[in-house]
């Protein structure tokens, strides 16, 4: 309930701002991506699909790198067949693959699952 709730938030710009600014947030959230349920990625993956699309600067994307986010929405790609997760994933990887595909910090195994 608490991802739903945070996902109905990040709606909104402030909302994005604030849980950008959190030190962990961004971290807290992409950790719960295939650990809780379904439902529960689908609401993660939703959330940075807000967060990619509307408040993806250059720290951000940098960011979500670091932090495993990337690497965590290739595996979604891999592991859910014919959901939304699936193809918001696709979506916020498409967004900015240019700079993920340069980055050291993605596997070369997982390269190949880039759209």
């Amino acid at each position: 309930m608490i991802l739903t709730a945070l996902d109905q938030l990040c709606q909104c710009a402030e909302a994005r701002a604030e849980l950008l600014k959190h030190g962990a947030g961004l971290a807290v959230v992409s950790k719960k991506i295939l650990r809780v349920s379904k439902v529960g990625t689908e609401r993660v993956v939703r959330i940075l699909l807000s967060i990619a699309k509307y408040s993806g600067s250059g720290v951000v994307v940098q960011e979500m790198v670091q932090l495993g986010v990337v690497t965590k929405l290739c595996l979604v790609l891999q592991v859910d067949s014919g959901s939304k997760a699936k193809e918001r994933a696709r979506e916020i990887l498409k967004l900015h693959a240019r700079v993920w595909k340069n980055s050291n910090c993605i596997s070369m195994n997982l390269l190949s699952s880039y759209p």
